[in-house]
């Protein structure tokens, strides 16, 4: 019998709204954590808590140990995350972890500490930028940097890398280095060149370490080693593809010049 009533074909369904930069950021940091539970060289381990805006919080902190390392292995800390409204330079961290973790050998003897996200406490939406990144570790009054501040105290890093973003207008890579204390001693020494930067365009900065007002070498003097610090700044108005595969592409081959520096310290 025909029907009295005209066919109704099915309506599509909606798309589903895209996942907004802090979704993919905590859906990124998950599968961090899964990855670290399946493998025999990286390790989620929070490190926390403290306490904000009347909520608890632990800043997301990851360890690689490299085949062969062990307790007098170099040691360096990676930091990004300073702006809570920027989260490419924590989601490139977290591709740089991956990236370490399937080619193990980049790291060999190394002792890596990664923070992913220090601007971690939980403030409002339309908080002013709290500027992290020109923190006086000694003196500032955030929590997160706090807990960086006896971090380092307690590990002793040898050196301290920094991913940032630059501002729209700038259209270059920045790398800054902070030396050592001895590095202008050792003036074959480098320790990043446009080797690792390949054919990314690059502006190369060097200023003495003592004579800083923000980041770990302000409180240098009162650690085991005198550290060394890296940033790379990489420009905002880059699309997060070009600047990941940039910061991993600089930073791993960054992580492969230290080793070879180690294994060249333990000849001499």
């Amino acid at each position: 019998m025909r029907s009295l009533f005209p066919r109704v074909s099915a309506l599509p369904s909606a798309p589903a709204p895209a996942a907004t930069e802090a979704e993919q950021f905590a859906a990124h940091l998950s599968a961090t954590y899964q990855l670290s539970a399946q493998g025999n060289y990286v390790f989620g381990s929070p490190l926390g808590p403290f306490y904000s805006h009347q909520r608890h919080g632990y800043l997301h902190r990851f360890v690689f140990f490299g085949p062969h390392a062990t307790d007098d292995s170099w040691r360096l800390s990676f930091l990004a995350g300073f702006d809570r409204r920027d989260l490419r330079a924590s989601r490139a961290l977290l591709a740089l972890i991956e990236t370490l973790a399937d080619q193990v050998e980049d790291g060999h003897g190394l002792n890596l500490t990664f923070f992913p996200q220090v601007d971690a406490a939980a403030a409002p939406a339309n908080a002013a930028p709290r500027l992290l990144d020109q923190a006086h570790w000694s003196r500032s009054a955030a929590p997160e940097i706090d807990l960086l501040e006896k971090d380092a105290r307690l590990r002793g890093y040898h050196g301290f890398v920094r991913l940032e973003t630059t501002t729209a207008e700038d259209d270059l890579i920045t790398l800054r280095v902070r030396e050592p204390a001895g590095l202008e001693e050792s003036p074959d020494v480098e320790l990043i060149s446009t080797e690792e930067t390949g054919a990314y365009p690059v502006r190369f900065e060097r200023a003495a370490g003592p004579a800083v007002a923000d980041g770990p070498l302000t409180i240098a003097e009162d650690l085991p080693v005198q550290p060394f610090e890296l940033t790379l700044r990489i420009p905002a108005a880059w699309p997060e593809t070009r600047y990941r595969a940039a910061a991993v592409t600089i930073l791993s081959r960054f992580i492969r010049r230290y080793r070879a520096f180690q294994a060249y310290g333990q000849h001499l």
